[in-house]
């Protein structure tokens, strides 16, 4: 070997053991997850936000999809606190209690499902850098890979089984392990004598107000019937086409709703997004009533107690006619805290430099406090590298 061979060699080694390094590239499988930009989680707060969510007390997750960041915010004794993770594209999150799990849907090609865990304890070691370890932080113990086609957007937990919007197929699909998904649910208007319509998406049937079962359940859809455009058309017409379908009868349950998402139960009344006209509301009588309007495309809604959460994002502009009731200058990325009973907004929560909220989910503070990072810098900091380097979670064995 001559001196120039190996000296390249030694170089591309050297280059190659550099690699990898940083958990946050790990834990996500992606490379450049270490290079989050920082403008990203600077914030601006308006009202009583933080201590709305102090009063609440419960730990918000948020999937930013288009920013690839996965987002949790607390408020306790100890002052507000934000933290992160990189993943490719989140969009749904579910919270599984019985499991002690959240799943995190991954919308790219492939599309995946994270399994995030709580740490609660730390193998022993004298070479392990592990103090003031994040408390209870959120770390993936498993992911699954489903095709693309599927284009998965909400998940959520029905009698113990998690299910998925399969957007791509028009159905609600339950998710099994060893990779497998079984379309479990779709709306009448796909059925046909050979069958359900599946090989692409018609209706843009994109969320799931969660039930005891099935039946017990609604779904929203930005149309009520398969037509010649498509949701990524960008004639697709959407002003008052969007519907929520019953479980039960497979049929429309409500109308005249425009890009409705985000739909959820709570209180004995069904929630939803009326994102086009940047509403959140109830249905009532097979009609949405608003109950408080939003700077931006409401998407994302999780209800706790008598404050109802809702995510705001910017409008694609190559999509600004799917939002007839909003102006893309006034829009913003954010979180916002509603007074279900009054619909007084409480305060909120801006990114500046945000673009698209998907979901939001509250968990218990004592299940976890958020995730690992809370800065691009922290990835690479004595004690997070001492978190991935030893963590165990509940599943684990104690040391």
């Amino acid at each position: 070997m001559t001196r120039t061979s190996r000296a390249a060699r030694t170089a591309l080694w050297s280059k190659h053991d550099q690699e990898w390094r940083n958990p946050a590239q790990v834990v996500s499988q992606w490379r450049d997850a270490a290079a989050v930009d920082p403008r990203l989680l600077r914030y601006t707060t308006r009202g009583a936000w933080w201590d709305t969510l102090a009063a609440s007390g419960v730990t918000l997750l948020i999937s930013r999809e288009y920013e690839h960041l996965v987002v949790a915010m607390r408020a306790d004794r100890d002052g507000p606190a934000l933290s992160y993770m990189p993943l490719p594209h989140p969009s749904g999150i579910a919270y599984d209690r019985a499991r002690a799990t959240v799943y995190v849907a991954s919308t790219r090609n492939p599309n995946q499902i994270y399994d995030l865990m709580a740490v609660n304890a730390v193998l022993p070691g004298r070479d392990r850098p592990c103090a003031s370890l994040p408390k209870r932080a959120l770390v993936p113990v498993r992911s699954r890979f489903y095709p693309g086609c599927l284009y998965m957007h909400d998940l959520a937990m029905i009698g113990g089984t998690l299910y998925v919007t399969a957007v791509g197929q028009n159905t609600v699909a339950s998710v099994v392990d060893g990779g497998r998904f079984e379309p479990a649910w779709w709306p009448r208007c796909i059925d046909t004598s050979a069958g359900p319509i599946v090989d692409r998406n018609f209706i843009q049937l994109n969320s799931i107000a969660a039930g005891h079962d099935l039946n017990g359940s609604f779904f929203s859809a930005s149309a009520a019937a398969i037509g010649r455009r498509r949701p990524g058309h960008r004639n697709f017409p959407v002003d008052r086409r969007g519907v929520i379908f019953s479980g039960r009868t497979r049929e429309p349950i409500a109308t005249g709703l425009t890009r409705p998402h985000s739909a959820r139960l709570a209180g004995g009344r069904l929630w939803v997004n009326n994102s086009g006209y940047g509403e959140v509301g109830i249905v009532d009588g097979g009609r949405f009533v608003p109950v408080r309007r939003l700077p931006g495309w409401t998407r994302g809604l999780c209800v706790y107690r008598q404050i109802a959460y809702v995510g705001t994002s910017g409008v694609i502009p190559a999509f600004r006619h799917h939002a007839p009731g909003l102006r893309l200058e006034d829009s913003v990325c954010g979180i916002h805290a509603v007074d279900i009973r009054s619909g007084r907004s409480l305060g909120s929560l801006i990114w500046p430099y945000g673009n698209q909220v998907f979901t939001i989910e509250w968990v218990p503070p004592e299940f976890t406090t958020g995730f690992p990072f809370t800065t691009p810098s922290s990835a690479e900091r004595p004690q997070t590298l001492g978190l991935f380097y030893a963590f165990q979670t509940t599943n684990g064995v104690k040391a």
